[in-house]
């Protein structure tokens, strides 16, 4: 069982003083011992008084009254070092107690000041604001070193997430403009009158691949995008945007024969819409393109304590516990989906991990026993 500092702390203080005070224990029985052993002088009297009579060297029954009293002598001193050990172990215990529980309080004085940098920078994390910084004031000791370290540390970090969204996103705009001109000219060369069959063909496939570019690069900018904290938190209920993107994709999921489910209450949350809707579209397309002929999806939003919950639930190949995790990695497709562009470009699930977290959200995924998967979304609840 781990132990936190402060009760390891605690527990020391207390374990030293136990052991400093059993080791003076012994060192106080050891001169009482001697202190309660005869003399030289002593331990022949001159005379013993018994009673009324004193009875000298000479008399019969000195020997008898001699070994009486050394008799006398080790019960007496047997008894007080059986008393010294007695006591002094009982108030020894005590006073450990008493040290453990001060180090306990002397613990949580030293400790403090890191409280307020673990407090500060939990509120950085959960914050997915890199700009948010320990700040931590207070005296220049080790305390104070360490929150400056971690500040230059996010620093770095902040500055290296935004060159990287910075590049994606402008090499994604670069990208979009000689595709849509690829688009565009492909399409024109295909509706010609005088194009034959196999030119005919060739478009077809050429504007399959340059939809599928679009889409990767829509994408890398919905990730470079869902990244950054959503500063701006506008209310509304996401029932309203998963009805709105199921009404879109009901046309795909017909022609792909899947059936759809809807179990729909009231879930009022905040944040970026546009965003959020971006999040229940590769949901619901997930659920539908990563489906068989006659299959089925399941989509409910349901308001629970302090969250609003969005499941996904579609039928499908068997989605082995191990995998689960690798689905949310960009580019990572399960079952040999590298090799069908019409399935997406493999960013769904990453751009519903990063889009969640920037809302202070969550993403769970399960897989079915009947195959598929079940991905449930908690945001957080807005009171309308």
């Amino acid at each position: 069982m781990r132990t936190s500092v402060r009760l390891r702390f605690a527990l020391a203080c207390g374990a030293v003083f136990l052991l400093a005070g059993a080791l003076l224990l012994v060192a106080v029985t050891l001169v009482v011992r001697q202190s309660l052993e005869p003399r030289d002088g002593l331990r022949h009297p001159a005379y013993i008084r018994v009673s009324n009579f004193v009875l000298m060297p000479e008399h019969p029954s000195y020997g008898a009254a001699e070994q009486r009293v050394a008799q006398v002598r080790r019960i007496y001193q047997a008894d007080t070092i059986k008393n010294v050990l007695t006591v002094g172990g009982l108030a020894l215990i005590a006073t450990a107690g008493v040290a453990a529980a001060a180090g306990w309080r002397a613990a949580g004085w030293a400790l403090r000041p890191i409280r307020s940098v673990t407090t500060s920078a939990r509120r950085v994390a959960q914050s997915h604001d890199l700009t948010g910084r320990i700040a931590h004031d207070g005296p220049d000791d080790e305390v104070k070193e360490l929150a400056d370290i971690v500040d230059v540390i996010l620093a770095r970090l902040a500055r290296s997430f935004d060159g990287q969204r910075r590049f994606v996103a402008n090499a994604s705009h670069e990208l979009r403009t000689p595709l849509t001109i690829n688009r565009t000219l492909v399409d024109v060369a295909v509706r010609r009158p005088d194009a034959t069959e196999d030119v005919k063909r060739l478009g077809e496939s050429l504007l399959l691949v340059n939809t599928r570019h679009e889409r990767l690069i829509d994408g890398l900018l919905a990730l470079a995008e869902g990244e950054q904290a959503v500063l701006d938190r506008r209310p509304f209920d996401l029932t309203d945007v998963v009805e709105h993107v199921l009404d879109l994709a009901g046309k795909e999921a017909e022609e792909r024969e899947v059936t759809v489910h809807r179990l729909l209450d009231p879930a009022p949350t905040a944040g970026e819409p546009v965003l959020v809707e971006r999040l229940v579209q590769n949901l619901v397309e997930n659920a539908i393109r990563h489906n068989h002929g006659g299959g089925q999806v399941w989509v409910s939003t349901r308001h629970r304590a302090d969250r609003v919950e969005l499941v996904v639930a579609n039928t499908g190949l068997p989605v082995p516990p191990y995998e689960i995790e690798t689905i949310f990695e960009p580019f990572r497709r399960l079952h040999g989906d590298r090799l069908r562009s019409d399935r997406g470009s493999g960013l769904g699930l990453s751009i519903v991990r990063v889009v969640a977290e920037a809302h202070g959200g969550v993403v769970i995924a399960g897989s079915r026993e009947e195959g598929g998967l079940t991905i449930t979304v908690e945001l957080p609840y807005e009171s309308p």
